[in-house]
């Protein structure tokens, strides 16, 4: 997987789209490819790997994806910069709510930041029998510049 051209457009559209990428990535190589590549445009990203009973599992989610944040430096431990990472997790867990909601889930959380923008996207795989559903879900908020 390659990463998208994130020179064009609006930062808050780069971040939404580093943080989509980073949630579809397949392997801890391949996310720290993209690391990479989006840390050369100016972007800074995270991912963590998330599942279980999807209510069940938010708080430890969010937490687990605000973790992950502030490990590869997404975010400094600050409480605009915490409170907008939690903000955002929930909601896009909440967007995947109503699809998701008594079922049991996997999938993947990419954080990602340029410049003032920070976005959090969701991409679960949604457990019924063995008719798997998917969703994915993008949720943006601003952050004061470090």
């Amino acid at each position: 997987m390659q990463a998208l051209d994130l020179r064009h457009g609006r930062p808050s559209a780069a971040a939404a789209r580093a943080a989509v990428q980073m949630a579809m990535s397949v392997s801890r190589e391949q996310e720290r490819d993209l690391r990479r590549v989006f840390a050369e445009e100016g972007i800074l990203a995270a991912a963590v790997d998330i599942g279980g009973p999807f209510v069940q599992s938010i708080a430890k989610a969010v937490e687990s994806i605000l973790v992950a944040a502030k490990r590869e430096g997404v975010i400094s431990a600050s409480h605009p910069h915490e409170g907008a990472v939690t903000g955002a997790a929930r909601e896009a867990l909440a967007q995947l709510m109503p699809r998701a909601a008594g079922f049991n889930v996997g999938g993947k959380v990419g954080v990602a930041r340029s410049g003032e923008h920070l976005s959090v996207a969701v991409f679960l795989e949604i457990g019924l029998l063995h008719l798997d559903d998917v969703g994915l879900a993008v949720a943006h908020r601003a952050v004061p510049a470090d």
